[in-house]
């Protein structure tokens, strides 16, 4: 990482899933910000519920995934080689199949080929895949954090930045960097509905980092931005594509709309990638409706009503200012 700038102490959400032992501690993102609870994982299965259910996002899904595969092998003692790369398999089939939006093909297939070549050339496949998934974590690990720098450097004293849905505490560590260089800013976080992830989430770890931060309804971003009030916009992104477009969380989109007509500019936190060629080629996950027809298990409509929820859109590279990206080889 470069200078020796100190970073600050890690929101949760940065590093929200931890193997111990036999046991993966997921971070529940949805008891948040009433209290900090993690929900123990043991089997493929219960990761894949964790992930169906929303119990972690983006950045711990991507962990989520990882890890099981480091769950399984310690659960496999008594399995062959060629055993257990089947069981890899499986699991990677399970994980692939639970979020449609997700790239975690693009992280599964290269654990399958770590097994793969250790089957083929006689290695142990334990330590290939063990070795494998501990040196990749790392690698995300440092990118993570020289991004998290790089997010620092682009924040400017006076700045009033606009985020929407969660980034996974990199936002958060970044405006605590700055704000220690003596920055001044201020943050408005959407509500990001009907998760309220916005609310929830980037609103407690801005807070609980220092952060000035103020909440505002999904519906308020053209009126904050045509008062002036904010000067850029910083997302993240699920998923990326060759040509420079991306989805993020639903309602980006037209956040970047409201930004390129008001001249504002949008920075997009990323991990690049050439699996798909543009963004009309990600196929973005329906959401079941009761997410939206209902808060906190209550329904909000009266009678039937139909209800459509797109969990990503997809924002065009036009829209893009720049990109703030990691690469793990």
């Amino acid at each position: 990482m470069p200078g020796n700038a100190k970073l600050p102490k890690e929101s949760p959400l940065f590093w929200p899933a931890k193997l111990r032992g036999t046991t993966l501690k997921v971070l529940d993102e949805t008891q948040i910000p009433e209290k900090l609870e993690y929900i123990p994982v043991t089997s493929t299965a219960e990761a894949v519920r964790v992930i169906k259910q929303m119990k972690t996002r983006a950045f711990g899904q991507f962990l989520v995934v990882l890890n099981t595969f480091l769950l399984e092998v310690r659960k496999s003692d008594n399995l062959s080689d060629k055993a257990l790369l089947q069981k890899l398999k499986r699991t990677t089939e399970q994980l692939n199949n639970s979020r449609p939006t997700f790239p975690f093909s693009e992280v599964t297939s290269i654990v399958i080929r770590w097994a793969e070549d250790a089957v083929a050339h006689g290695k142990d496949v334990r330590r290939a895949v063990v070795q494998g998934i501990n040196g990749y974590l790392a690698g995300v690990r440092e990118q993570r954090l020289f991004r998290v720098q790089r997010i620092a450097q682009l924040l400017e004293s006076g700045d009033s930045v606009l985020t929407h849905c969660n980034v996974s505490g990199e936002l958060a560590m970044a405006a605590s960097m700055a704000q220690q260089e003596g920055k001044e800013l201020h943050f408005f976080a959407t509500e990001t509905r009907p998760y309220m992830q916005g609310a929830r989430l980037t609103s407690w770890e801005l807070q609980r980092l220092g952060a000035d931060v103020t909440l505002i309804a999904d519906n308020a971003v053209g009126s904050v931005m045509s008062d002036g009030l904010v000067n850029k916009v910083i997302v993240g992104s699920d998923r990326s594509c060759a040509n420079g477009d991306f989805a993020n969380k639903v309602g980006t989109y037209q956040i970047a709309v409201l930004a390129n007509e008001f001249g504002i500019p949008f920075y997009v936190l990323t991990q690049p990638s050439k699996k798909i060629a543009a963004g009309k080629d990600i196929p973005i996950e329906i959401r079941n409706a009761s997410e939206l027809l209902t808060f906190y298990k209550k329904k909000i409509v009266a009678g039937v009503v139909q209800g459509f929820y797109p969990g990503f859109d997809v924002v065009p590279h036009e829209l893009v200012t720049d990109t703030i990206a990691i690469k793990v080889s």
